[in-house]
């Protein structure tokens, strides 16, 4: 099932995703013609774990971590599927890095292992966007439209093999599976859950395979999780309408 959020004239709704539409008790919505879609969550925190892919440290000359690295991007870093990621007037190197999500469905904290599917709602998509020639992780990750978001989250999915795709301007630029993550989700979610109670619609994102790599206005990013979705957005200039 798919869970996605929808800004209407009259207020945020939430359902379920079906052929373009969400379906709520209250009726249904049209996609485009009643609404544009949101963030599929409202999180407290998205906690980031990077270093998080055996191709990306040898491509980015990252020591292996001991365990999870990771970092936190604050709420107003979200955007929407569709989107327009602006370029910040003060980065020269704005790179993208696509990375899958899961989504917190109760307030919860210490968490063992095989404990985390009970508490997970789902998975999503998120562009881990960075300025890349900024001093500190939380100069460079957690500004203003970071963190691109959704479109919906799939709550039947398993998350530990899924092939990634991430094209830039029609051109692929990821191509791997989550098998291929040193720590695992189930992992990531319980070690993050000893230092940090979620919160409901909390996210962790689980890290970015090889070839992050530069984008420039003009372009537009899709990232493919299989049997998750595709979230897709386009990069603009800092001073575009």
């Amino acid at each position: 099932m798919r869970l996605a959020r929808l800004l209407t004239p009259d207020g945020p709704v939430a359902g379920r995703y079906v052929d373009g539409e969400i379906v709520t008790d209250g009726g249904r919505y049209e996609v485009g013609r009643d609404g544009r879609l949101l963030p599929p969550c409202d999180p407290s925190a998205l906690y980031c774990v990077g270093r998080n892919y055996a191709e990306t440290l040898d491509q980015m000359d990252y020591e292996r971590p001991e365990e999870p690295d990771f970092f936190i991007k604050p709420p107003t870093s979200l955007l929407a599927h569709g989107e327009a990621i602006r370029y910040p007037e003060w980065t020269d190197e704005l790179t993208y890095a696509g990375e899958l999500v899961a989504v917190i469905d109760e307030r919860c904290r210490d968490l063992a292992p095989e404990d985390v599917p009970e508490v997970v709602r789902g998975y999503t998509v998120m562009n881990d966007v960075d300025a890349l020639d900024q001093q500190g992780r939380t100069a460079r990750k957690a500004f203003d439209g970071s963190a691109p978001l959704g479109p919906w989250i799939e709550t039947d999915v398993d998350p530990t093999d899924l092939d990634i795709e991430t094209t830039v301007g029609g051109e692929t630029r990821q191509d791997a599976s989550t098998e291929l993550m040193l720590f695992g989700p189930r992992e990531i979610v319980s070690y993050l859950s000893k230092r940090f109670t979620f919160e409901p619609g909390d996210c962790i994102a689980f890290g970015s395979p090889a070839n992050p790599g530069l984008v420039e206005p003009g372009e537009r990013v899709e990232i493919t999780y299989e049997g998750v979705g595709t979230l897709s957005n386009t990069v603009i200039d800092p001073d575009a309408e």
